[in-house]
């Protein structure tokens, strides 16, 4: 059984992180896994920095750019995910743009994602009618396919997407790129929620603007779990210690997730 399915079984609500590995600086980002391990994520979803990422704001673009700087790249991160298994079972979810992937070859991309403990991909500028070779391979090795839904999508293309999503669909909560936001929920999000949970057949999760204890909670009112991305990686830029970078992702995940942190320590 797929870790992603053991996760989804539990029936919980769900809180995933997204990091971009090796940023903000080298050799952080096994130490980050588990710290979010720790700090109770549910999933952990990881970026391919990519030199045009079009679905992201500043702040990932930003991080993107020092990993690149970093020197990151599909083997190393395949690496550290390996690494990373050897301890842990959360599971970790790649989301990159397609051309990173056609580059390295399909077929060789998902095997070799699965053999070094990668659970599910997201690729953002893949349309879903257009995935079938990878959906194929994925199936194949056992690598879950994750579509995205907009608030744009027609109840015909969001059954579409949940379809062909292998365990679940990510959401999209507002047209546009990825960022932290002030405000997140209101109207329009509340019948976009409406109209996802009337035509899925699958579970569905909730990410961009997600940067508060009180947006994680609305996003549950409606989803299966939630995703903050760009709001932990702010909180990380200009850190130049690999173990405040953990301290200060574990303390914010935390919080996230369980309300304020009573106590602060270092357990990892």
């Amino acid at each position: 059984m797929n870790r992603i399915e053991k996760v989804l079984n539990k029936g919980e609500k769900l809180l995933i992180p997204y990091i971009t590995p090796e940023f903000p600086i080298k050799n952080s980002t096994l130490p980050l896994l588990e710290a979010l391990h720790y700090a109770g994520s549910d999933m952990i979803e990881i970026g391919i920095p990519f030199s045009d990422p079009i679905a992201d704001g500043p702040t990932i673009q930003h991080s993107s750019y020092i990993a690149l700087k970093n020197g990151v790249n599909l083997r190393k991160i395949f690496n550290i995910v390996s690494e990373f298994r050897k301890k842990f079972s959360t599971p970790i979810i790649l989301m990159g743009y397609f051309n990173s992937i056609l580059n390295f070859g399909i077929s060789k991309f998902v095997s070799e994602s699965v053999e070094n403990g990668i659970d599910g991909l997201i690729v953002p500028d893949l349309p879903v009618d257009e995935a079938d070779e990878l959906i194929n391979f994925s199936q194949k090795y056992g690598l879950s396919n994750i579509f995205l839904v907009a608030p744009t999508s027609t109840t015909e293309r969001i059954k579409l997407i949940s379809s062909k999503s292998t365990h679940f669909a990510y959401c999209v909560s507002v047209t546009g790129v990825t960022g932290e936001r002030e405000n997140f929920g209101g109207d329009e999000f509340e019948n976009f929620m409406r109209r996802v949970k009337e035509n899925s057949t699958k579970p569905f999760v909730v990410g961009f603007g997600i940067s508060k204890r009180e947006h994680v909670l609305k996003a549950w009112e409606w989803a299966d779990g939630a995703v903050v991305g760009s709001a932990l990686i702010k909180k990380l830029f200009n850190i130049d210690e690999i173990s405040k970078c953990s301290e200060i992702a574990y303390e914010f995940i935390k919080e996230l997730k369980n309300g304020l942190v009573q106590e602060k320590k270092q357990i990892w």
